[in-house]
């Protein structure tokens, strides 16, 4: 790059600083408070761990640097290194969202970070493994107005309005295979229950009604409840305009406030949204709810059991942007509970994370076909930049075999009381 080049990208870099909300994105607009000292640290960390990865890094002003690999463009070195050095994973995520860095190939990029995590010294860019996948979505989510939950997703989801993992029959996904793959993941996890004709259903997590409408139309009658009024607004207006609104119950309600006793129950990525603490209750409350001889059919994000310590005490980017409160767990920590518990025996699982990572992709490049639509919302582009780094971060996470999703089969014993 030439000095006029770099002279140019730093004073488009300020600009875009410039430009920046300070009410809705504080952390963002104004840069965090280090010494040289410190700064220059993490930039003496950060170039050697770089210099060991399939990475180029090129700063403002510099040639390319690193052994190969997808290219990361640092336009502001001075700020990048400053809010890494001061909050490792949030501040590489909030340099991203400010314009001070660049990938073509972000995913990429985010990949290598997280498949090499294991060799590099303990530090800020090992944060980077910290980064969550796409859950359960946060009605607070930073610079998020409530009312625009709906049309947020509706930018980037298929018609099904499915925001959990679809399940393809192979790769790569087109975008028109979207919406028969998330039929696909809903019919696999409603066959794993044994849903059919009579089945009292019981769903925790509505999203957008996808999962119940689908249930109603085997015969079942669900009852499906949710924490979010504009989910259940248009899960109930998408119940009615299927002719179902005799078979399915959308309800603004705890799960743990459920009562009755259901022959199956059903959750697609929910529990990752209820927080570590509350997990026995999580499985405790499955186990009170179901009936003797039924069936639950859970789909979850997982991380291997030997991150999770990790996990518990690390504050990520996307613990503060994008879910709030939230934690994965671990396959040994669903059975250690549910078997120290409950009356529920895990019978069966299956992992697919290949086909997530996929999901994501197609999430990912319908989002950014759509900018303009989502300029139009009144979505800045600090929510873009966050909301796009959110989900490369964990389509990379994925790719990386960081993380998986799997469903998971827990059955009940016809003579439990």
């Amino acid at each position: 790059m030439s000095p006029a080049s770099s002279a140019s990208s730093a004073s488009s870099v300020s600009a875009r600083i410039a430009s920046v909300d300070a009410r809705r994105w504080p952390d963002v607009a104004t840069l965090p408070r280090a010494s040289r000292m410190r700064t220059a640290a993490a930039e003496r960390h950060v170039r050697h761990a770089v210099g060991r990865l399939p990475l180029r890094v090129r700063l403002a002003g510099g040639s390319p640097t690193g052994r190969g690999g997808p290219l990361m463009v640092v336009h502001d070195p001075r700020a990048f290194f400053r809010r890494i050095g001061c909050g490792g994973l949030v501040g590489l995520g909030e340099s991203y969202m400010a314009g001070e860095w660049e990938a073509h190939d972000l995913v990429g990029v985010l990949t290598v970070f997280a498949e090499h995590a294991g060799t590099l010294v303990r530090g800020p860019l090992q944060r980077l493994l910290e980064a969550g996948p796409a859950g359960q979505p946060a009605e607070h989510a930073c610079g998020l107005p409530n009312d625009l939950l709906n049309e947020l997703f509706a930018l980037f989801l298929d018609e099904t309005l499915t925001y959990s993992s679809a399940l393809f029959r192979g790769f790569p996904a087109e975008q028109h295979l979207l919406s028969a793959a998330q039929h696909r993941k809903i019919d696999r996890l409603l066959d794993l229950a044994r849903v059919g004709a009579g089945t009292q259903l019981l769903e925790i997590g509505t999203g957008w009604g996808e999962l119940a409408i689908r249930a109603a139309q085997r015969g079942a009658r669900v009852l499906t409840v949710t924490h979010s009024r504009q989910q259940q607004d248009l899960a109930r207006r998408r119940v009615r305009e299927a002719g179902l609104e005799h078979r399915v119950t959308v309800l603004l309600r705890d799960f743990r406030k459920v009562l009755g006793r259901y022959d199956a129950i059903v959750s697609a990525e929910m529990i990752e949204a209820v927080g570590e603490e509350h997990w026995p209750q999580y499985f405790m409350t499955l186990d009170r709810l179901l009936a003797p001889g039924g069936r639950v059919a859970l789909q979850t994000i997982t991380m291997p059991h030997d991150r999770l310590p990790a996990s518990r005490t690390t504050y990520a980017w996307t613990q503060k942007y994008i879910f709030p409160g939230g934690l994965l767990p671990s396959i040994e920590v669903i059975e250690r509970i549910v078997t120290g518990r409950t009356g529920l025996r895990p019978a069966e699982r299956v992992a697919f994370g290949p086909h997530y990572a996929e999901t994501l992709r197609l999430w990912r490049e319908r989002f950014t076909q759509r900018a303009a639509d989502a300029e139009a919302l009144g979505l800045d582009e600090t929510f873009r930049r966050m909301w796009t780094f959110h989900l490369a971060g964990s389509e990379a996470g994925f790719r990386a075999g960081c993380l998986d999703v799997q469903q998971v089969l827990l059955t009940k014993d016809e003579m439990a009381s």
